[in-house]
């Protein structure tokens, strides 16, 4: 064996090693079925994050201690616990203060982190774009500063994996002035590809261009969607967030109408305001959409959950005002008592190519109703003639008649609200 094949193989080796993960969720005013969820989402971005959940530790109780979250006794357990399974890392559910942190890693003797660490961590991994990498960066940053002090322990024991993607433990180690100043830089940067991203924007809306914009739980199919909806080729994986960096294509309806369509990150129940604040200029793009297609995986039991998370986020960023279209995904392996909850809506499977023929034309019948319709005529001899190619690029034509009588092409179609051609020689297709 040469060397290169022995680094290959030591490589697959250490990608195929897992983290042994133990959980730890306290249950205060939860119902049984809120707390049990949690668990497994826990578990699933646990997965994600390449860790293997070897042990669970739940406890019931009035109220978090302030201490430790679980309390003396089980601190005491969770020790037992982590040398009995062998354990890496004990992730809690409840996000942990530097000194909660500090007071655990007194006695547990091993990595601790909580569940916002571990999703930053995720987006850490699944970050491809240089803005997604330092939104990333800004966002851990901006949790672990005022941590610092809770992660002396926790240094000595990170090494690597789960919780050390990102900034990693070297930048932990400087000083909370040269951190201050690496948030600086990140923002600044940010701001300038922000600039940027508006400077398209504004090229998109000035264009006329229908914007539909994708939203939905994580993992309920949205990459699947837009790839079969378009020639996007984005990653598809049943994990959490395998999409994270927005993705914008074109998109060319059974009858030509052509709109643009973003997928975006997915949403998660909790989400950390450090993502949100750190990925501000990634959920500006949603913001100025004319529509949401809102993606709802159908084969979940924790579909009620979802669909609140996703709603409840939109009106914190006030894009609840924006028109939505639910498509509720994975109809092949729902329930046979799968009841849709959110209209107008449709129920699919992304793998099906009936299914998507029918999704085509369910988003043209929504978008129609959407537009106004017109009817323009234009004088094939005048200047005006040269408007219809513009018109053809800026609305949907549907149909151009030459009329002999007037030396006029007749332009039927559809515009947004807003349109400039909407003018004064527009007149309501309906009324003919």
């Amino acid at each position: 064996m040469d060397d290169k094949e022995r680094i290959k193989k030591v490589g697959n080796s250490m990608e195929n090693t897992k983290e042994k993960v133990i959980l730890v969720n306290v249950q205060t005013n939860q119902t049984d079925e809120a707390f049990e969820y949690e668990l497994r989402e826990l578990a699933e971005l646990t997965e994600t994050a390449l860790g293997e959940v070897v042990g669970v530790l739940t406890q019931k109780r009035e109220r978090k201690d302030s201490r430790t979250v679980i309390g003396k006794g089980k601190v005491e357990e969770l020790v037992n616990l982590c040398a009995e399974l062998e354990a890496d890392t004990v992730i809690f559910q409840q996000e942990l203060s530097s000194k909660q942190v500090r007071n655990i890693q007194e006695t547990v003797d091993c990595k601790v982190i909580d569940r916002v660490q571990l999703i930053l961590d995720i987006f850490a991994m699944r970050a491809r774009s240089k803005e997604g990498k330092l939104q990333v960066a800004l966002a851990q940053l901006s949790y672990l500063l005022p941590r610092l002090m809770g992660q002396g322990v926790n240094l000595s024991r990170l090494g690597g994996g789960i919780g050390t993607r990102g900034p990693g433990e070297t930048k932990l180690e400087t000083d909370r002035r040269h951190i201050h100043s690496q948030m600086q830089e990140i923002k600044k940067t940010l701001e300038e590809t922000e600039l940027h991203r508006q400077r398209a924007r504004e090229k998109r809306h000035a264009s006329e261009v229908f914007q539909i914009g994708l939203i939905g739980y994580t993992n309920a199919g949205k990459s699947t969607i837009i790839n079969r909806l378009t020639d996007a080729a984005t990653l598809e994986e049943d994990k959490l967030f395998a999409t994270l960096d927005p993705l914008t294509r074109k998109l060319t309806l059974p009858n030509q109408f052509q709109a643009t369509i973003t997928d975006t990150v997915g949403f998660i129940q909790d989400l950390p305001t450090q993502l949100i604040h750190a990925f501000h200029s990634t959920l500006e793009e949603s913001r100025n959409m004319d529509v949401f297609l809102h993606v709802v995986d159908a084969s979940t039991s924790f579909i009620d959950q979802h669909e609140k998370t996703v709603l409840a986020l939109l009106k914190d960023l006030d894009m609840d005002k924006t028109p939505m279209l639910t498509i509720y995904n994975k109809r092949d392996l729902a329930s046979p008592d799968f009841q849709p909850r959110l209209f107008p809506n449709i129920v699919i499977s992304a793998l099906e190519d009936d299914d998507i023929n029918r999704l085509k034309d369910f988003i043209w019948d929504e978008i129609a109703k959407m537009l106004v319709p017109y009817t323009k005529d234009i004088d094939a001899s005048g200047p005006e003639a040269r408007t219809m190619n513009k018109m053809q690029q800026e609305t949907f034509v549907e149909s151009i008649e030459y009329i002999e009588e007037t030396n006029a092409y007749r332009l039927r179609g559809y515009a947004k609200t807003n349109s400039k051609w909407l003018g004064d020689k527009v007149t309501d297709a309906s009324e003919e």
